[in-house]
């Protein structure tokens, strides 16, 4: 796989994730940096927005998700992500997605909470991809 790729950083999505009530009712912002491998080089050459992955739509995609139906875990939030992003352009190869909940209800100080994925698409005749794509654990820990 090539090193080319595009990364958003800091979205901002309000939703309602989390395993204590308030947290559903309420709502808190999170943060979602993206990280899509793509190859660029047809767009480098054409420089045509078709050839290559609008990051503008992957924004869209995140927006949608974390800002879409409530569950506990952030760790289900960033799985989702992937795998709406994964489904949104058949050209990604692999993508990170690092979900941050910098409100998250913990009583100590802290700077930030965020649990980070690495997926690849599914393998064609049944193959998984459930480890990262580097070879590293997939899933962080986290609400």
């Amino acid at each position: 796989m090539g090193s080319d790729h595009i990364e958003l950083t800091g979205l901002v999505v309000r939703g309602h994730h989390g395993v204590f009530a308030h947290e559903k009712r309420d709502g808190q912002d999170f943060v979602v940096d993206l990280v899509v491998w793509t190859d660029l080089r047809a767009a480098a050459a054409s420089d045509d927005l078709a050839d290559t992955v609008d990051y503008g739509n992957l924004a869209d995609v995140v927006v949608a998700v974390v800002g879409g139906d409530p569950v506990d875990l952030i760790e289900t939030v960033a799985e989702r992500v992937a795998a709406a992003v994964l489904a949104a352009d058949g050209r990604i190869r692999r993508v990170r997605v690092t979900l941050h909940k910098p409100s998250a209800p913990i009583p100590h100080r802290f700077d930030d909470v965020a649990v980070v994925v690495t997926r690849t698409p599914a393998r064609p005749a049944g193959g998984s991809s459930a480890a990262g794509g580097d070879g590293s654990p997939a899933v962080g820990s986290g609400r």
